[in-house]
């Protein structure tokens, strides 16, 4: 993930554990971290590993795991018909 500007890890890493549908799972001292056997059939999207990529700048890296069949096709077709009816756009 590029950013335009610098980025602290650990407000990305809060802002993403405040969205809904997505779980971290980033301790690798515990190594918990995501795993696709653990998101099988699951509806959220797991992300770990969060790290600044020191190769490039306001960049960065994170491993990001889900069921692709749910998250990927029904899951989200049904998330964004639902968005939709609830904001009024259909």
């Amino acid at each position: 993930m590029e950013f335009t500007n610098d980025f602290d890890v650990s407000e990305v890493r809060q802002f993403l554990h405040n969205t809904d549908g997505v779980v971290v799972q980033d301790n690798l001292d515990a190594f918990t971290y995501p795993m696709p056997l653990y998101a099988e059939g699951k509806n959220e999207v797991f992300v770990g590993r969060i790290r600044r990529d020191e190769s490039q700048p306001n960049t960065l890296n994170m491993w990001i795991v889900a069921d692709n069949l749910r998250k990927g096709a029904a899951t989200n077709t049904i998330q964004i018909a639902e968005y939709l009816v609830a904001n009024g756009l259909v």
